[in-house]
């Protein structure tokens, strides 16, 4: 049974959504995915417009300026609830993580 879209995130959709809190252009984005992981997380240039493609689409994100074939966005409401269920689902792993691993440790 193949995956829902956005159902869950990866990695570079999250770190795009994220760096969308403030407008930026994808530019903006490919410099700053690396920058706030200390280089762990890169996204292709390829991948960073599909992804901001499908973004638009799902209204997760609008666009807010076109200057050329520059074009800046941000977050809407709708992207925020998508980011906010990522985080609440990341942080149910690791309290699992923690129930099995950490059990007894003082």
């Amino acid at each position: 049974m193949p995956r829902a879209k956005f159902h869950t995130l990866t990695e570079q959709m999250f770190y795009i959504l994220l760096c969308l809190k403030e407008e930026c252009c994808g530019m903006d984005i490919l410099d700053k995915v690396p920058a706030m992981t200390n280089g762990r997380v890169t996204v292709g240039s390829g991948t960073l417009y599909n992804l901001l493609e499908q973004f638009l689409e799902e209204e997760f994100i609008k666009e807010t300026r076109v200057e050329g074939r520059r074009r800046s966005y941000i977050i809407t409401a709708k992207g925020k609830e998508m980011l906010d269920k990522e985080y609440a689902r990341l942080l149910a792993q690791i309290a699992d993580y923690n129930i099995i691993f950490r059990k007894g440790e003082a």
